[in-house]
């Protein structure tokens, strides 16, 4: 079976150019258009076994989706949620996850960004033990971003990358001591809308998974993995019913291979409140396939509101006071520590958002403080590693990581764990503390609708405000004022004695477009998607059921760009 090439049709009244195919198995169609380096990742075989992990896995994750919309309708109507009393015989028993390879037991230091040619170069040189490469929330999932992507990081485990910069006239290439390689395919719930297979839209992990570990597998362990890999960052997950779909996922592509039981390898996000309560389960999902979890904070505090949309007692405040001050957000971070040391694998810190402030010396330096106490307490905690979302953060970093880890590779054989035995689901579920005030719900207003313009025109990962902004941190100022807003929530500071209400909050969304305007100026407001993103961030703001993801609410509405101009996904 052949199929078309392309999203966008001539016109009647133009001439119509030569068409090219993709050459597809039975039951694929492909609707992003026809490029020949695409062609190169999209080949009959790739796409088998694409479609063979589609065919195998489907029905389970429909089921896993639909049993998060169980939880979450239980959530709503009061419920918490909490360690579950059939599987304390995994939490209690004394089992341990198969040894972290050698090629990967020093994670100390890592650095994430999306899969963009120039991107992966600087990430690998840029001095980090492991580069995450993002598929989910640094990337916006455009048709060319997804494909280049798996083209870039095809050229970067085959060793052979580079970018020529014309702008600068400069040529990109590897060092010979660059990071490992991480790749984070996007969540079980996105679909990808250019992949056809049987009739319905492929599930995207599958996809990214499938395409890369087809292509790359041999050349990984050969190069990068000692024999192991390749490695991966799963994110987004609820419970460890989702965590067997990908070790079964990962035995599958092994089988097919030829390759040992347990060479892949992956890091799981804690980025969800229940999945916090099940860290034990899902290790002993992925035990033979697992290198750890990771403090997903971001997207945990997203969780959080989310999670917990019916309760009027738990209204965040301001989202700069979300940090990991806060006793819940602190107990989540020392439990993944204890958990992950007991079972033989890594407890990876959260990320540092911090972008270098070039203009400003002493606020540079301010901002650099915050970075090394966030991860003094995380060392000091027992992390074995970190995040970082920028080159210029790393040296302070792994400075910190250095003075306190010393020639130790990891701390999961250093570190005393009693305290974290006592924490209760008390402590996961405080409720947070804080001032909510009308600059709060600004800034989250700015930034929700800078991120999603970005977002719609191609670009997951945005600098605002000396910040990295992706899909989580967007989530969190999407879901904090659609909370107000039910709400109604009586404001602090300048605020005080004003409630959220959907007047006060239309009227911040109109002073704040003229702020991004002066800001960005007439000209590029008038050329992006910003009253675009105007619109579907303030619809999703105040819609009486919340969306579960503002990407997948946002999906349709990617502006996607080719020889003949933009076009709608």
């Amino acid at each position: 079976m052949l199929s078309l090439g392309t999203l966008v049709q001539p016109s009647q009244t133009e001439k119509k150019p030569a068409m090219s195919y993709y050459d597809v198995p039975e039951g694929v169609d492909i609707r992003g258009r026809y490029d020949q380096e695409f062609a190169k990742i999209l080949t009959k075989d790739a796409l088998q076994f694409v479609a063979d992990l589609q065919r195998e896995f489907r029905g389970h994750v429909k089921y896993a989706m639909e049993c998060r919309k169980e939880a979450k309708t239980w959530y709503n109507n009061g419920a918490l949620p909490g360690f579950d009393p059939v599987t304390k015989f995994v939490r209690e028993s004394s089992w341990v996850c198969a040894p972290v390879p050698q090629a990967v037991a020093d994670r100390r230091v890592e650095i994430t960004g999306p899969v963009e040619r120039k991107m992966i170069i600087n990430a690998l040189n840029s001095g980090a033990k492991v580069f995450m490469a993002d598929f989910e929330d640094a990337l916006s999932p455009t048709w060319e971003n997804l494909m280049r992507g798996q083209v870039n990081l095809k050229d970067a485990v085959n060793g052979t990358i580079s970018f020529h910069d014309k702008a600068r006239n400069r040529v990109y290439k590897l060092n010979d001591q660059t990071a490992k390689l991480f790749v984070r395919p996007r969540g079980w719930h996105l679909p990808e809308a250019h992949i056809f297979v049987d009739g319905e839209p492929a599930i995207g992990c599958l996809v990214d998974f499938g395409l890369y570990f087809f292509h790359n597998y041999a050349s990984f362990r050969r190069t990068q993995g000692g024999g192991y890999g390749p490695f991966f960052y799963l994110p987004k997950m609820e419970n460890s019913r989702e965590a067997r779909i990908w070790n079964n996922v990962f035995e599958r592509a092994e089988k097919l291979a030829g390759i040992e039981r347990g060479s892949i390898r992956a890091t799981v996000l804690i980025e969800t409140l229940p999945a916090v309560f099940q860290m034990d389960e899902i290790l002993y999902e992925l035990r033979d396939h697992s290198v750890g979890l990771n403090c997903g904070r971001w997207d945990y505090i997203f969780s959080y509101v989310k999670t917990f949309q019916g309760h009027s007692d738990r209204l965040l405040p301001d989202r700069v006071l979300v940090g990991m001050g806060q006793h819940f957000m602190r107990s989540y971070s020392d439990l993944l520590i204890r958990t992950c040391h007991r079972r033989g694998v890594h407890a990876m810190g959260g990320m540092a958002a911090q972008i270098p402030i070039r203009d400003d010396p002493a606020a540079n330096e301010a901002a650099m403080e915050l970075v090394r106490k966030d991860k003094l307490r995380e060392v000091k905690a027992g992390h074995d590693g970190t995040w970082a979302a920028h080159p210029g953060l790393i040296p302070a970093i792994m400075e910190v990581f250095n003075s306190n880890m010393g020639s130790n590779p990891n701390q999961i054989q250093s570190i005393k764990r009693e305290d974290a035995a006592r924490i209760t689901e008390e402590d996961l579920l405080m409720r947070p503390v804080g001032v909510r005030t009308l600059e709060g719900l600004r800034l989250n207003t700015r930034v929700g609708i800078q991120y999603l313009a970005a977002w719609l025109t191609g670009t997951g990962s945005v600098p605002l405000y000396n910040l990295m902004e992706d899909a989580a941190t967007a989530e969190i100022s999407r879901v904090q004022i659609w909370q107000w807003l039910k709400y109604g929530v009586e404001l602090d500071g300048d605020g005080l004695g004003v409630k959220v209400s959907r007047e006060l909050f239309g009227r911040v969304v109109e002073e704040e477009m003229e702020r991004i305007e002066r800001e960005v100026g007439k000209e590029k407001l008038k050329k992006g998607m910003y009253k675009e993103a105007c619109k579907i961030f303030s619809r999703q703001c105040t819609v009486p059921v919340l969306d579960d993801f503002l990407t997948l609410n946002a999906y349709n509405h990617i502006v996607i760009h080719h020889p003949k101009g933009p076009s709608k996904l």
